[in-house]
């Protein structure tokens, strides 16, 4: 069990009272069916109309444009700043709690930074391996991240995300067959604000993040993100100098600019860098022949030689026949090896060689937009992203190697 306790500083207070938001019109909110937009809250009451006067406006960008979430025709969630907020998302990870519903955001065993993301049913196989593609394309302010190394890095300020229930070929391309997950981050905003949070827990955790507003100058406007997530590992490795199981340092940075040298025009530049280092999870045996299965030896009763055949009663044991195994039987547990039930283990009974999995990632982008009018706007996305991973696995342990003597083990 963890626990988290946190203190915030912030050099302004906001909030908003938040109200559920449906994506349909004309329609009691009982008879909302399970494709329904969730959504709450809006960072821009002023957008209301006067048919709005009763509900918040969640303005969204599923379509390439600004849209009313009401008037988006498409199954989409939509998690807003407040929410972001109250559930502490410092990385993608951190909707794994089931906030969204369909989506599924689990990490992969032997690299904490390698996201699995699965939606209606697609679930992609081994994202660990470089060359998988995905089958949620992920996306920030429109910028395609088409590798699922790093994606557990660190999050920066978010305004909101868009969860788009696939197939969103049309709209978003390739690898989009289970969906799309859009984060829009919040860009400058010319006047001097910002907020600190910090935190600590259990297992030597602390994190912390910084958001900085800096005022404009000559139509020019800057703000600076910062965050840090640290914990140390919950299983420790007896191996000397070796890192322990579930250990995890994520840092990460970025700086955003925005000019608006005339009406209608907006450049954003942004350039991000982050780093996390992780070991993997550890696998605990916490029960051993639950069914009762013969346990054979690796003893030769009759010549007393340790070698790698199974024997049970004398004999050889999972000996095929005619197309029936005879004899059957598993084999023995590594002597050293414990079994400690349902009990946790905080150092594991046997050492293995195990450094820290690195990733490393980093981006450009470059967006213009020119309004030529109300119903027209030219856009222009330019970026590039780079991705370095290495990775030691020592994930199992000991505990998931089948035993034999003199074979690889732990």
């Amino acid at each position: 069990m963890q626990f988290r306790s946190m203190l915030l500083v912030g050099g302004a207070l906001w909030g908003a009272l938040n109200a559920p938001a449906f994506a349909q019109s004309g329609f009691n909110a009982d008879d909302v069916s399970p494709a329904a937009a969730d959504a709450v809250g809006t960072d821009d009451p002023t957008t209301a109309t006067a048919d709005d006067a009763e509900r918040d406006v969640v303005m969204v960008t599923a379509l390439k444009t600004e849209t009313d979430l009401q008037d988006t025709q498409i199954a989409i969630s939509v998690i807003d700043p407040q929410l972001v907020k109250d559930n502490h998302v410092q990385s993608l990870f951190n909707l794994s709690d089931g906030i969204i519903p369909s989506l599924r955001v689990a990490t992969f065993e032997a690299r904490q930074s390698a996201l699995t993301i699965g939606m209606r049913g697609i679930v992609p196989f081994d994202q660990n391996q470089v060359a998988r593609e995905p089958g949620v394309g992920v996306y920030i302010d429109g910028v395609y991240l088409g590798r699922s190394q790093g994606l557990n890095a660190a999050l920066f300020d978010v305004q909101r995300i868009e969860v788009l229930r696939g197939p969103q070929g049309t709209l978003f391309g390739r690898n989009t067959e289970g969906g799309a997950l859009s984060i829009v981050t919040k860009a400058p905003t010319g006047e001097f604000d910002g907020r600190v949070q910090a935190g600590i827990g259990n297992y030597g955790a602390y994190n912390g993040e910084f958001h900085i507003d800096l005022p404009a100058v000559a139509n020019f406007a800057v703000k600076v993100d910062g965050v840090l997530d640290h914990q140390d590992a919950t299983t420790k490795n007896p191996a000397t100098g070796q890192y322990g199981w579930n250990y995890h340092n994520r840092v990460g940075g970025r700086v955003a600019a925005r000019w608006t040298p005339i009406d209608g025009l907006t450049v954003d530049m942004a350039y991000d860098q982050a780093k996390d280092e992780n070991t993997p999870f550890y696998s605990q045996l916490i029960n051993y022949n639950p069914r009762g299965y013969n346990v054979g030896t690796f003893t030769d009763p009759g010549t007393g030689a340790i070698g790698t055949t199974l024997f049970f009663n004398g004999t050889k044991c999972n000996v095929v026949v005619s197309g029936t195994t005879t004899n059957p039987c598993i084999a023995p547990k590594a002597p050293l090896v414990q079994v400690s039930g349902s009990n946790f283990m905080g150092t594991a009974d046997l050492g293995v060689i195990q450094q820290l999995s690195v990733d490393k990632t980093h981006g450009f982008s470059n967006t213009i937009k020119y309004k030529l009018s109300p119903d027209i706007e030219l856009r222009s996305i330019t970026a590039w992203r780079g991705v370095e991973t290495h990775q030691w696995d020592g994930s199992a342990g000991a505990h998931r190697s089948t035993f034999s003597p003199n074979g690889q083990f732990g």
